[in-house]
Formats: structure tokens, sequence, C-alpha cells
């Protein structure tokens, strides 16, 4: 199976604003982003499977692959609580410290923690490979994409964040005889 995990293209927001699990805009560029996605690309099956987190800035992006997208929320970003929509320069700096050095395992106020997001993406992966279709999109998240290349890696979650995931990247992976196949990461 090929797999190909996309993150989406640039949203809206304004830089240094949190919006992990937040239904934010995609920026003006869209058009510009999805045309260089697609040059990325092979063309795809009929029958390859398409996934998406439920966010539009993703959803908006998977819909131009088919018309047949499945979307779970297994796939969406970390879930930041009560930090989302707050500048990360407004929150009290000890306690972003606190949770800058031990995301893996500490969540934000009402959030999550990165081991559940490893957790929830890994249940999706399990899933998606036990399919054995030949070829799979997944449009998720920067998060989600470092969850399941250290899931593919076999990298200890702390170390996923020295993956550069930007956005509108494309990641390939392939699965064959139970084995997986790194074949390129932030395309």
């Amino acid at each position: 199976m090929e797999i190909y995990l996309i993150r989406h293209t640039h949203t809206a927001n304004d830089p240094g604003v949190c919006y992990g699990q937040s239904d934010v805009a995609l920026a003006d560029s869209f058009e510009t982003e999805l045309a260089v996605i697609h040059n990325k690309l092979p063309e795809f099956n009929d029958d390859c499977l398409v996934f998406s987190s439920p966010l539009s800035r993703c959803l908006t992006l998977a819909e131009t692959f088919s018309d047949d997208v499945t979307t779970d929320a297994r796939l969406q970003e970390l879930n930041f609580g009560d930090w989302e929509g707050q500048r990360f320069d407004d929150l009290p700096a000890d306690v972003l410290q606190h949770w800058t050095d031990n995301y893996v395992t500490a969540a934000p106020p009402n959030g999550e923690t990165f081991e559940d997001l490893y957790q929830r993406s890994g249940d999706f992966w399990q899933e998606l490979l036990a399919t054995k279709a030949e070829q799979a999109l997944v449009v998720t998240h920067a998060g989600v994409i470092r969850a399941l290349l250290a899931r593919a890696l076999n990298l200890p979650l702390a170390n996923s964040f020295q993956l550069r995931i930007d956005s509108g990247s494309v990641n390939k992976l392939r699965h064959t005889d139970d084995y997986l196949y790194v074949e390129y990461i932030n395309l």
C-alpha cells in the first residue's frame, strides 16, 4: 500500500495563535498551494482511499482528490483545550514552559497530551493498514503526521518534533508484507 500523508496548506491565522482543533480558514494562497501539492503527487487509482481530518483546512484539500472522502476525528490536530484561539505569547510563561518541556505527557488545561494524539491516530493507522488498499491519501495536521511517522520509525515521541512538517507537505510511506518503508518526508 502506498500511503501519502499530506498536511493542510497555510491558514489565514496570525502566526503565534494556537489553533489545534479550532476550525480556521485557509489562506488566500490556497489555490496556488493546491497546484503545488497536486504536482508532487502521482495519478491515483480510482479505488484510492482518501481520509481527512474533519476540520475544513484539511477537508477542503482532501475534496480536491476525491468526491468520496472519509472524515475521521482521530486525524484532528492536538486539542489545546483552553489555549485554543489564544496567542502563545499571552499564556503564562511558566505554564507554557512546563507544557513545552513535557508535551508528550502534559496537556494544556482541558486539552490532550501528545501521547493521547499518538494513541488515537495509531488506532486509525492500524485500521488503515488492515484495509490492504493499494493507495491511500490522508490529509491531516503536522502533529498527527509526526505521530504517525514516530510510529512508523519507532521513534520516541519526544523526538518526533525533530521532524519538520511544512504546510502543504507530502510524506510517502509504503506498507508491504507487514513491513513499513518511509520513502520521503516533507516533500
